[in-house]
């Protein structure tokens, strides 16, 4: 009995050591961090529960409990657990990744990507831009249907677009559907959309998850509910899966929609999901998630340890699944409202005293890539060859040069704050730069905290006038070019960087309606923000583009813009016996 209870203390000392030193939160752009003391105590509580339950099994002389095992009879579901939460099942009131991705699921849109990101037809069957590209018709789909078995039609589109655009409605996407003075139902399978002035992006905002189309009866479904302290988003789509039940913070079932039909998605299954069930969960700890995953309580994780993905490969029973094009690219940036950095030759300097290339093979090996473009792998517009021209090359002698001509030398280094936000290995990274600027003489001092409180510090950082002078390691994620007048023009995301001549590119961008001539101008607003070292591209796929699954899974697919995809996904029942 005491050498039972010392191993199991000694076990339980070991565990306990462990979660703490490495039971660090993931994130991603949008989802916010959990305290380190909260899961320290999480942590403790559990591990005392897990000592009090092991000790009283050998008390007892009891066997010790078995470990769970894959059931070949019960094959009609998949458990996904996740790092974060969703916030909302409202197309229009979240903006967060983890909801982004269930949207995907509930909701279809008017058109597609393809697997190369191009824009496909999907719940509209064709659609016609005017010349001055002011107005654009969609022919709907005949026969679609949504969730509660109402039909599909013009207007649906019209509601959705409505509520999405109205001042009195709570959207966070009103920005992203462009000037829309109205939208008008001609017959039940055509829809109008009127703008004030062109918008070149929205093409294919109608193919992300955002311009999900919601269906006119979710109106009347809102109203029936009665408790509005408790209200719940009601999700009345036309998706391959419909909701069954959401308790928020534990756990979002949904079920096959029986009557899809796959007119876009880039899957193989023409018809609706093979599973029942998609079962959707979340843990902030990814070797949490990792255990669970062995213990076959998930089916499919996202974001598993990476300093374990080697480990995993290695093993029979898992399967390790890659986002590509995932629209994320991660990028240095400056404040530029006090010194040193509103000097253009101290942001060279930089660019020019970074190996960027030997820092990340040296961290992540070949799980990322190097980017060179300040837009993302799998947008239109990225074109690495023609960024690289643009680019900053490695240059030690010529970052001491700049530095020399601002002032800085040997003993005089260049002082500032380097931040970022935690998770992905980004800290080991930014340990490899901190080194690399140090010796041209430059002394970055790291502050790595979670993203929320990263967003809030960049807009501090950014108008403050005085003080040591600091830069970013941000990260953004988008289908579009569209993403460059988001984050550069004036007033910009933060308030960073910003120039009369840049916004005259990036208004251009979005008024340009032929794609040729869009591009051209995309690459303007692209060597404008390079030539001034207004960013340094870093790497992609960025945050959350790793999964692993069961091996039995079969089907799973990651479409473009880290999208995961259910509808080929079935049991392999003659890996079942393994």
């Amino acid at each position: 009995m005491l050498l039972c209870i010392f191993t199991i203390f000694g076990w339980l000392s070991k565990r306990l050591q462990s979660r703490i030193l490495r039971g660090r939160s993931p994130s991603s752009l949008i989802s916010p961090i959990r305290s380190s003391r909260r899961k320290r105590l999480r942590a403790i509580a559990l591990l005392l529960m897990v000592a009090t339950a092991v000790a009283t099994a050998c008390s007892s002389n009891a066997p010790p409990p078995l470990r769970s095992s894959f059931d070949p009879t019960n094959l009609d579901h998949l458990v996904w657990v996740r790092p974060g939460e969703v916030d909302s099942l409202h197309p229009h009131r979240t903006t967060q990744i983890f909801s982004w991705q269930v949207l995907d699921q509930i909701y279809d849109t008017l058109l597609a990507f393809d697997r190369e990101g191009n824009i496909r037809p999907n719940l509209a069957r064709e659609w016609q831009i005017s010349p001055d590209g002011l107005t654009l018709t969609f022919q709907l789909r005949q026969g679609v249907r949504c969730h509660d078995g109402t039909a599909f039609d013009a207007d649906d589109v019209k509601y959705t677009i409505d509520q999405a655009i109205d001042p009195a409605q709570p959207s966070l996407t009103r920005a992203n559907w462009g000037a829309i003075a109205q939208v008008e139902v001609l017959d039940p399978l055509q829809v109008k959309v009127q703008f004030s002035e062109p918008f070149g992006a929205f093409l294919s905002f109608m193919a992300d998850p955002y311009a999900s189309m919601m269906c006119d009866t979710t109106f009347q479904a809102e109203s029936d509910q009665t408790n509005t302290e408790d209200k719940l988003d009601v999700a009345v789509g036309t998706g391959p899966w419909q909701v069954q039940q959401w308790t928020p913070s534990e756990e979002l079932v949904l079920k096959r929609n029986a009557e899809y039909i796959n007119y876009g998605r880039p899957v193989n299954n023409p018809g609706a999901p093979y599973l029942e069930q998609l079962i959707i969960r979340s843990d902030s700890d990814d070797f949490s998630r990792l255990s669970e995953l062995r213990q076959h309580d998930a089916h499919l994780v996202t974001e598993p340890p990476l300093n374990r993905l080697k480990e995993m490969r290695q093993d029979e029973e898992l399967q390790i699944h890659l986002a590509k094009n995932t629209g994320q690219s991660l990028f240095l940036e400056f404040a530029v409202s006090r010194p040193p950095f509103d000097n253009i030759k101290a942001r060279q300097a930089v660019a020019h005293a970074l190996d960027l290339d030997g820092a990340i093979a040296s961290v992540f090996g070949d799980l990322v890539q190097r980017d060179r473009c300040p837009i993302a792998a799998g947008v239109v517009g990225h074109d690495p060859s023609w960024c690289d021209r643009y680019d900053y090359h490695y240059d030690p002698e010529k970052a001491r040069a700049l530095l020399a001509e601002l002032g800085y030398g040997s003993t005089n280094p260049m002082q500032v704050k380097l931040i970022s936000w935690v998770g992905d290995r980004r800290e080991d990274l930014l340990d490899v730069l901190r080194f690399q600027l140090a010796a041209v003489g430059i002394e970055a001092d790291l502050d790595v905290m979670d993203i929320r409180t990263l967003n809030a510090r960049v807009q501090l950082e950014n108008e403050k006038t005085n003080g040591e002078g600091s830069f970013d390691l941000m990260g953004w994620a988008w289908y579009d070019a569209d993403i460059l007048y988001a984050l550069w023009h004036s007033p910009g995301a933060y308030g960073g960087y910003q120039s009369p001549e840049l916004d005259a590119l990036l208004e251009d961008t979005r008024l340009i309606a032929d794609p040729k001539e869009r591009l051209i101008s995309i690459r303007a607003v692209q060597a404008y923000l390079l030539q001034n070292a207004v960013v340094i591209p870093v790497y992609s796929p960025g945050w959350l583009w790793t999964y692993a699954s069961r091996a039995q899974l079969d089907g799973f697919t990651i479409g473009p813009f880290n999208r995961p995809l259910f509808n080929d996904v079935r049991w392999v029942t003659s890996e079942a016996s393994r």
